[in-house]
């Protein structure tokens, strides 16, 4: 039982993610993509394919990093609910066969 709502858990959190934080870790990744090639080229950054490699390359990692975390919260919440959801039904059982 655990198991399936860790994974259930994991999709909740990925759906949470797809509503509430794409947009901003789209966002913020570019702004670290963008200070990323202003570090590297200098500033202000010209508009060149490196220049542009670089902020969507900080797009994806902000995307990446921030989805992982909604999924792993999301399975950890999802294990914790599965574990409490399956310690008083192994009570009452025990309670019953004995």
């Amino acid at each position: 039982m655990v198991s399936i709502l860790f994974i259930v858990g994991a999709a909740v959190g990925l759906a949470l993610f797809l509503a509430i934080a794409l947009l901003p870790a789209l966002l913020y990744g570019g702004y670290a993509g963008v200070m990323l090639a202003g570090g590297i080229f200098g500033t202000p950054v010209a508009p060149t394919f490196a220049v542009q490699a670089l902020i969507i390359f900080g797009m994806v990692m902000g995307v990446t990093g921030v989805g992982a975390l909604f999924a792993v919260g999301g399975a950890v919440a999802g294990a914790a609910v599965g574990v409490l959801a399956e310690t008083p039904a192994k009570k009452a059982a025990v309670a019953t066969k004995a």
